[in-house]
């Protein structure tokens, strides 16, 4: 083959390309399979269904189609994505997601104006209903059981700083605050290092009842896994034991406890359940899928205390809780509390109770990993507890699609299938070697060792 020469190839561009003239690259395999999971369980016609009533008939400007929107959220959690601008440049520079999202090469990707705008017109209960659909499909795939569930929680660094918190009852900023304060202890003119010298004295500086964000309300002051002290919110998980689908997600304040949250992300994950239940004509789904609910709850030692097992108990769940070491209790007129504890650690030292405890790694707090880190919501880019949970909502869904994917097409992210080629062209590569005869076997090993210890080859291979 001879060598191409630029000056052949420069020549003038033709005025208009008919877009089947396009050279069309072959599209990625996942996302092709994923689209022919959606298009069997005709995704598209059910979300025009359910967004029907955000949509005008013919006035104004053509918004953005439901089943398009959905698909862009999906892809920010399978390309760990964080953001909506970050969702349309990717959107926009990817064929195969171009192909996924069905978007013509003659048309212009969205813009992330447009994709938040289309978020804030949908409410939280459309969102939720996706979720609850790709729920329904587990159940007929037979990846949903819902008896024994999982809940686990983390923490989400929001899109709000901390020197821009405000006092809730004046609306000072906190330096003018702090600079009241020291004018009323005598100094006239503070420095910097007066205000914070000021400002280490005082106990209990950053309350919640005294603070808040101007632009995002809901965010509260804590403390982060790695010990910063930030704005955030708490993000809650439920897990099917059995399978390792998300059964619900629920969005919190993050200064509230675990066991002030516990029981309704079980709630809602015992409706979403018994929802799917009513409303599929599956009958092996039906036989397969609890009827009434979660029976046991699994969770670690954050969710321990008296209320939330012997509430749980009342309930009707058993719960497999790890119970901290605080030494000798005591049970003044709590004789009900103190049957549930003890029914509780007598079920944790069993061989079910600890098959269950060593599961959370792999089945529950895994998850903290893919929705949140690789998945992009760590930092969550939007403001306000219902925009936040509306994307959490369709990224649990997506990682739920994951789950399915990775049973009938072995892999439940694009980039774990590319991982998976790799592999696959190595083994082929070892297989070609071993084909080629053992004369050439022994020479190529050689010269495989010797390139691992940094001498060059010197033999010529026979």
């Amino acid at each position: 083959m001879a060598m191409g020469r630029r000056r052949k190839r420069v020549r003038q561009e033709g005025l208009w390309t008919p877009t089947a003239a396009l050279p069309l690259a072959a599209s990625h395999p996942f996302y092709a399979r994923l689209n022919q999971i959606l298009d069997e369980k005709q995704f598209d016609e059910y979300v025009e269904t359910l967004c029907e009533e955000f949509y005008a008939g013919e006035i104004g400007r053509p918004g953005l189609p439901p089943g398009m929107y959905f698909r862009l959220l999906m892809v920010g959690y399978f390309e760990g994505i964080d953001s909506e601008r970050g969702i349309a440049w990717r959107a926009s520079d990817s064929l195969s997601i171009r192909s996924f999202v069905r978007i013509a090469l003659d048309e212009s990707v969205p813009d992330h104006s447009t994709i938040s705008r289309t978020r804030r017109l949908m409410d939280v209960e459309t969102h939720q209903a996706v979720f609850q659909w790709v729920l329904q499909i587990l159940a007929e795939k037979k990846l949903l059981k819902g008896t024994t569930i999982g809940v686990d929680a983390t923490t989400l660094e929001a899109n709000a700083a901390l020197r821009s918190i405000v006092r809730r009852d004046t609306g000072e900023k906190y330096e003018e605050f702090l600079t009241r304060l020291a004018k009323e202890s005598g100094i006239e003119t503070p420095t910097r290092e007066q205000l914070a010298k000021l400002d280490r004295k005082r106990t209990k500086k950053g309350s919640n009842d005294d603070w808040k964000h101007p632009h995002d309300p809901d965010a509260r002051i804590t403390k982060m896994k790695d010990g910063r002290t930030h704005l955030a919110h708490k993000a809650e998980h439920a897990v099917d034991m059995d399978t390792g689908a998300i059964v619900a997600v629920t969005l919190h304040g993050a200064e509230e406890g675990d066991t002030k949250t516990i029981q309704e992300t079980v709630t809602e994950a015992g409706e979403r359940i018994t929802s799917i239940v009513a409303d599929t004509d599956n009958d092996e789904a039906v036989k397969q899928v609890s009827a009434e609910g979660p029976r046991e709850v699994v969770t670690d030692k954050g969710y321990h205390s008296r209320a939330v097992v012997s509430e749980l108990a009342e309930w009707g769940v058993r719960t497999y809780c790890s119970e901290p070491n605080r030494g000798r209790q005591r049970w003044p007129e709590q004789k009900r509390e103190q049957q549930a504890v003890y029914a509780n650690r007598r079920r944790i030292r069993g061989e079910r109770g600890r098959w269950l405890l060593r599961q959370r790694g792999e089945k529950l707090e895994r998850w903290n990993q893919h929705l949140y880190d690789r998945g992009g919501m760590r930092r969550v880019h939007l403001r306000g507890r219902e925009n936040i949970l509306k994307r959490l909502a369709v990224q649990a869904g997506a990682a739920n699609l994951g789950l399915l994917m990775r049973k009938v097409f072995g892999k439940g992210t694009p980039r774990a299938l590319q991982g998976r080629l790799q592999a696959t062209n190595s083994v082929a590569n070892a297989f070609r070697c071993l084909w080629s005869g053992p004369a050439m076997l022994v020479p190529r090993f050689h010269h495989w060792m010797e390139q691992r210890r940094g001498v060059p080859a010197t033999f010529a291979v026979a």
